[in-house]
């Protein structure tokens, strides 16, 4: 029994999608033999058979000798066994190969998109990422799945031809001559079907992607009436999809036909040059059998390279996709330095933007985008002059930055699997600190409402919670991991005044001491701040509390209006 996935799935060569199917078939170049040993044993036993019948034909009922029928009777249930044996364990193999070339593409492009980080998102779609996952993965496993096979079938087409041409020469040739023009005619459609399914391949990815921005941004879509427009661009976007799907069936539609045709031709030919060398004399009845079933037997062997050639065009293509992402460079290189503790302030020379050590700062911006901006420096989420106790960030150890410095959004997101896991990502096993954690965000209620408490299991994305709920859990996640410095983006937008009080209270609290920055510009939760600065088009403009800067009219414009409705 064979474990997946393996523990280290190794590095890959890179270089070219070709290059990346031969490194999988390394990798696991012992069972890929072993199942070529049981391909080629599998269709070497069957196609034997009609040898052997012949034989038993000629040498026992043709002959009248009972012991020879016996034997080559014999020789026909032997091989019969042979072939369910080696058929069976051929099969194992072959699942083998295809579920640990697609265990080993999952791995690498897991830890490629862990160690691409907060590159992933700007140079890849979601969608992108989610068709490397399921469908290229399917082909490459498929590719594997298929080696074995094909080796088989290789290797049973040049033993048939050689009986053929021990027994008549003139048949052998038209074997060894009509398999290779048949694999010459069948190529000059794969190359048409190869670009199609790239063009395919490509808008599946789009439309993809499409589907999970619509996905995602559902509420905000509804909110504003965009959510039938975007259903129409993603009905038209289908619609190509489809006519490119159907592009690509008309070529596999030809390419299937030939697969049929061609071998059903051989099989003529070889059955007529057979039936005139009967009556010339040249050969025996018992042969003319065995070559009409070597004949028809040819045709599976070759229908199986000829699919064999196309699953692995297919496989090309999504190598390349696999290939592609895992050329990808992180935009952030780590240090060598390690930061001081504890931080006594982070400065931000872009926004002008300074945070004291062990306060509560919160920053109002005029502009959304300056808020995400901004939280993505002090991350090091974009390498800039940020500074950190006055060591550049840039020159920092990167995992040492993330281990001290979180920053949480509204696009982060809840996994699936038990609520208390999630909710402690660290696997400290603190029930204490994971209770208290959901004290402070104001999540109790949510908890006591799921089934099984924390010990529930949530679905992808948390999608039976609200995005008030969301923000909460996501809340109590960040405080569970009681980071040195905790960077918060609009950690309560979605939640309602009363119990954003509380949050703000509670977190003003709970983070005493400790370095606390969110971005916000609900006057509930920066009434809470120890120090609030404001940014207006991207630089820092006033610092103050929220009661002293409620005189600059600039302030008081931005959370007058959210002051009214609190």
């Amino acid at each position: 029994m064979r474990r997946f996935p393996e523990p280290d799935p190794g590095t890959p060569d890179r270089l070219t999608p070709g290059h990346y199917l031969l490194w999988l078939t390394r990798q696991q170049s012992g069972v890929v033999l072993l199942g070529a040993f049981y391909g080629c044993l599998w269709p070497l036993a069957q196609a034997l058979v009609p040898y052997a019948v012949g034989r038993a034909i000629d040498d026992g009922l043709a002959a009248r000798d009972r012991h020879s029928l016996m034997l080559w009777g014999g020789a026909v249930l032997a091989l019969g066994l042979i072939q369910a044996a080696s058929g069976i364990l051929q099969d194992r193999c072959a699942l083998a190969n295809s579920l640990s070339a697609r265990y080993r593409t999952l791995q690498l492009v897991t830890r490629q998109a862990a160690r691409l980080g907060a590159t992933l998102p700007r140079r890849v779609s979601a969608g992108e990422v989610m068709n490397v996952g399921v469908a290229d993965v399917t082909q490459i496993g498929r590719a594997l799945d298929i080696s074995s096979r094909a080796i088989g079938a290789a290797v049973t087409i040049v033993v048939i031809a050689a009986i053929m041409l021990d027994a008549s020469r003139q048949l052998g040739l038209v074997v060894l001559t009509g398999v290779p023009v048949m694999l010459w005619v069948l190529s000059l459609l794969l190359r048409p079907l190869i670009d199609r399914q790239t063009r395919l391949r490509d808008q599946q990815a789009e439309l993809t992607a499409r589907a999970v921005d619509i996905v995602g941004g559902l509420r905000v879509l509804r909110g504003i009436g965009g959510e039938e427009m975007f259903a129409a661009r993603y009905r038209d976007d289908s619609q190509q999809v489809r006519k490119a799907g159907v592009r690509v069936a008309r070529v596999e539609t030809v390419l299937e036909s030939a697969r049929m045709l061609l071998p059903g031709l051989l099989v003529a030919l070889v059955v007529y040059l057979g039936a005139r060398s009967v009556l010339a004399g040249e050969l025996t009845g018992g042969q003319l059998v065995a070559f009409y079933g070597y004949a028809v037997y040819l045709a599976l062997p070759v229908r199986r390279i000829t699919l064999a050639a196309g699953i692995v065009m297919k496989a090309f293509v999504a190598a390349r996709r696999v290939v592609g992402l895992l050329a990808l460079e992180p935009e952030l290189t780590s240090g060598q330095a390690r930061l001081g503790e504890p931080v006594s302030h982070l400065h931000d020379p872009a926004s002008g933007l300074v945070v004291d050590g062990g306060r509560f700062t919160a920053v109002a911006c005029t502009h959304p985008a300056d808020a995400d901006a901004v939280a993505d420096r002090l991350g090091r989420y974009h390498d800039s002059d940020v500074t950190y106790d006055g060591r550049a960030l840039r020159h920092a150890d990167l995992d040492d930055v993330r281990r001290r410095i979180l920053v949480v959004g509204n696009d982060a997101r809840l996994f699936s699997g038990v609520l208390r896991d999630e909710l402690d990502p660290g696997g400290t096993g603190d029930d204490h600190r994971v209770e208290r954690a959901v004290h402070v965000a104001a999540a109790a209620d949510i908890v006591e409402a799921l089934p099984d408490g924390l010990n529930t299991v949530i679905e992808q994305s948390g999608r039976e919670f609200s995005g008030g709920q969301q923000q909460r859990l996501r809340l109590v996640r960040a405080l569970t991991v009681d980071p040195d410095v905790l960077v918060l983006v609009e950690p309560t937008s979605a939640v309602d005044a009363h119990t954003e009080a509380r949050i703000a209270a509670q977190l003003a609290t709970e983070r005493a001491g400790r370095t606390t920055v969110v971005f916000s510009t609900s006057p509930i939760m920066l009434d809470h701040a120890d120090r609030v600065v404001l940014v207006e088009d991207g630089v820092a403009v006033a610092a103050g509390t929220h009661a002293e800067l409620m005189g600059d009219h600039r302030y008081r414009a931005l959370v007058a209006r959210e002051e009214d409705e609190a």
